[in-house]
């Protein structure tokens, strides 16, 4: 069997079952494992190369990063630190055009950089913003845009689950990577809050009317104050420590786990949402790391094969410009964003597109950030769109319907590809601070 006729029989059966409705953990590690049987023509040596892949996969000093970092989003989330967040921007912006939506930006922005779960952050500020918007008269499909498009920011801005995913698969470094997303983290945040605010100077009654900018904005009480700062000292720390050298992604994680901890307490956390934290962060954190485990073998796969190589002479060949390989690619990543979710999307796709665009001459970093946003762009997509379901499944309001939030996204996951495409065409927006690192 040829490279290449080996190439179309993987895809074309991961393909399969995962349109067939098997789940993406189950595929890939059926499909795996049966390609290395098939490679080896031995079935021990498969079981063999399965048993060492898992091995390696859990004693690696990374594998604890995701379930602590998913463990500190849950403390501070539960703790009640995204409503004080969103009631200190809103404060601060009082007179601001489109406040609330530009508060919602912004208080997506700040708690990305703690959960570090798009998800999270959509459900966290449905149940926030949305309500707050409807009592001021913003239109109910500028609202649920605002809050699905501005949660993407939270695989982004660093601590990011994708980022971390990204730099095990393609072993770049993860605490470069978290640096790399902060300029256009930034600039992605300012852009949404950019176009809020011109939303509302052009359109005013889609934005509360003429007087949203001036409209009263709730006093802060001390337990907000404690929230938000709790949240700030937690961002500067934990971020801080890994730009300093001060300790590793790892060792970041288990800190600020234990820092969120105290955070909660402090905020009226008890025992029992301390437990139901701890379980969450579980239930989230092993569907991602068993798809780890599979992707390191489909890994093994894909080198064992010969695909990699395959397809790069297969590019070669035919000649094309970097530009259009790139196209293509954030074309494939948008089409799946539509059916799977990010995560599946990485553990894909990483392992062959990641080593092809160094031989186009890009940098590891850029490409990451360039792929994580084209990802992002493709979830907010009919018709799977992860985050706009989670949306959806957090408001009870019957004028809200999946497609009125999907139309809602739509200048959102524009902007996205657009800053993509800047990453693309300046790479320094991601490699700079990483550079100094």
């Amino acid at each position: 069997m040829t490279k290449t006729i080996f190439a179309i029989v993987v895809f074309g059966a991961l393909l399969l079952a995962i349109g067939a409705g098997i789940p993406i953990v189950i595929s890939l590690g059926a499909i795996s494992f049966a390609g290395v049987a098939l490679l080896t023509g031995s079935l021990d040596t498969a079981l063999s190369i399965l048993a060492s892949t898992t091995y390696e996969a859990l004693r690696d000093y990374v594998f604890a990063v995701i379930p602590l970092f998913v463990l500190m989003g849950e403390f501070v989330a539960r703790s009640g630190a995204a409503a004080d967040l969103y009631h200190s921007m809103n404060r601060m912006l009082r007179w601001v055009p489109g406040r609330l939506a530009v508060a919602t930006v912004l208080g997506n922005a700040v708690f990305a950089a703690v959960v570090g779960v798009s998800v999270a952050s959509a459900a966290a500020f449905s149940r926030i913003a949305y309500p707050a918007m409807c009592r001021h008269g913003y239109d109910k499909t500028v609202s649920l845009g605002c809050i699905a498009g501005s949660a993407s920011l939270g695989m982004l801005i660093p601590p990011s689950v994708l980022m971390i995913v990204w730099g095990v698969i393609t072993q770049v470094s993860i605490g470069k990577l978290f640096i790399a997303g902060v300029l256009p983290g930034l600039a992605l945040a300012t852009i949404f809050a950019l176009y809020c605010i011109a939303g509302a100077s052009l359109r005013p009654a889609a934005f509360g009317g003429a007087g949203s900018a001036t409209q009263d904005a709730p006093g802060l009480t001390v337990r907000e104050l404690v929230g938000t700062l709790g949240s700030l000292v937690l961002i500067v720390l934990v971020l801080g420590g890994i730009w300093f050298g001060w300790f590793t992604p790892t060792e970041a994680a288990g800190i600020g786990a234990l820092l969120a901890l105290a955070l909660a307490v402090i905020k009226g956390m008890r025992w029992q949402g301390i437990l139901s934290s701890i379980s969450e962060a579980g239930r989230t954190s092993a569907p991602i790391l068993f798809l780890l485990i599979f992707a390191q073998m489909y890994s093994r796969l894909l080198a064992m094969g010969g695909i990699g190589s395959a397809i790069q002479e297969f590019v070669a060949g035919v000649g094309v410009s970097a530009g259009m390989v790139v196209a293509a690619m954030v074309l494939i990543w948008f089409v799946l964003g539509m059916f799977i979710d990010s995560v599946s999307i990485i553990l894909l796709t990483a392992p062959i597109f990641a080593p092809l665009a160094v031989t186009l001459g890009m940098d590891p970093i850029a490409f990451a950030i360039l792929g994580i946003l084209a990802i992002e762009a493709g979830i907010m997509t009919p018709p799977f769109g992860l985050i706009v379901f989670t949306v959806k499944a957090c408001i009870d309001d019957r004028d809200v319907s999946v497609g009125r939030i999907f139309r809602g996204t739509v200048p959102y996951w524009l902007m996205l590809i657009l800053m993509a495409a800047a990453v693309y065409f300046w790479p320094g927006l991601a490699t700079w601070l990483p550079a100094m690192y």
